[in-house]
């Protein structure tokens, strides 16, 4: 899925960092998750993955890909709903993708407050999905809750099925990047009919923990051999940023506001989106998490200066940086190559005390 910060593209460039420290296997802790795509990784590598995000719609892909070992069997779920006749062969997953995709429209939180036809006698008439695809969502999340309270499907396989909703809404979303605002005309993709994405499951045999909430009460609770550190760069919080997907995640049908529609978000902030206490935080990680090495992941565009962050970290072991070149994509360039611009991921490595 789209992420402001989605480290898919660097992952071997970690992973490499983290081979040079000796360290093959042991406790990762990813300890902003986002999309929870590190933590995936490393789970792959063989690590023991502890995880922690703010948002509920991290966690819920954290419970999906982290905590999950290996491909759900929908037991109970399956003999209510059958296997998919779509194809020649349906795994379980396929079978409950396939009916929830064929299921009929209904007009929910989602539909009333941001489809356009939903919204048309409101103050803000929101244009955040097409009324087809806002009453879709609506009904795939009630019956995803309704398995759910029937006990026909588990813990797990709840929020394997939340976490595929939550990816595939992306993909159907009349917006430019993030959802701090909709696009005054429909964009192609999201004139498409809604459909539940294919899911990717990892095996594994260790118990991994993963967290929602706020990650600096992490620190002091669990040793790491790894710390990774992929906060924020700038002052843009990522609760506003992806409000409508939080809402999905919790289906709490919360007040709204504003021309976006935003739920309240103030316990989600995080320091590192403010310029004069995100060093602060770095500091009380570094002098206060017990860890064998930290990676802290930043952008050359942070609000914190690489002179500063060496400052801090070089107060608590050895440091060295790595700085790892790559073109961005500004929201709106269709891929244009005029609107790239040359960046830099800038890798921090602290050996721990």
């Amino acid at each position: 899925m789209r992420f402001i910060g989605n480290k898919k593209k660097l992952l071997n460039n970690i992973y490499q960092a983290v081979l040079d420290k000796n360290i093959k296997n042991g406790v990762f802790c990813d300890f902003f998750a986002g999309t929870s795509n590190v933590g995936r990784y490393f789970k792959q590598k063989g690590f023991k993955i502890i995880s922690s995000d703010l948002l509920y719609f991290s966690y819920i892909l954290q419970k999906a890909y982290i905590i999950n070992n290996g491909e759900p069997k929908f037991t109970k779920l399956i003999k209510k709903v059958g296997h998919s006749k779509k194809r020649f062969f349906s795994s379980p997953f396929d079978s409950i993708r396939d009916y929830l995709d064929d299921l009929n429209g209904v007009k929910g939180f989602i539909y009333k407050n941001y489809t356009e036809e939903g919204t048309r006698d409101d103050i803000h008439v929101r244009k955040y999905f097409t009324a087809e695809n806002g009453k879709h969502i609506d009904a795939i999340r009630q019956k995803i809750e309704e398995w759910k309270n029937n006990k026909v499907i588990t813990t797990k396989e709840y929020f394997i099925l939340l976490a595929a909703l939550i990816e595939s809404v992306p993909f159907y979303s009349n917006i430019s990047g993030v959802y701090g605002a909709f696009l005054k005309q429909y964009d192609p993709r999201a004139l498409k009919k809604l459909k539940i994405k294919p899911m990717q499951f990892y095996d594994g045999e260790k118990n991994h923990k993963v967290y929602n909430g706020d990650s600096m009460k992490l620190i002091g609770r669990e040793k790491f051999d790894i710390l990774y550190i992929d906060p924020p760069y700038n002052n843009r919080q990522y609760a506003p940023n992806y409000h409508i997907l939080e809402t999905i995640a919790k289906y709490d049908n919360p007040k709204i506001k504003g021309v976006s529609g935003m739920r309240d978000y103030e316990n989600q902030k995080s320091d590192f989106c403010n310029k004069n206490n995100a060093l602060l935080a770095l500091e009380k990680i570094a002098n206060t998490a017990s860890y064998k090495y930290l990676i802290l992941s930043y952008n050359s565009e942070g609000i914190m200066a690489k002179n500063d962050i060496l400052d801090v970290l070089k107060k608590f072991g050895k440091v060295e940086l790595r700085n790892i070149d790559y073109r961005r994509f500004k929201s709106n360039s269709n891929g244009k190559s005029k609107n790239k611009k040359l960046i830099q991921e800038q890798l921090y490595l602290l050996t721990g005390k």
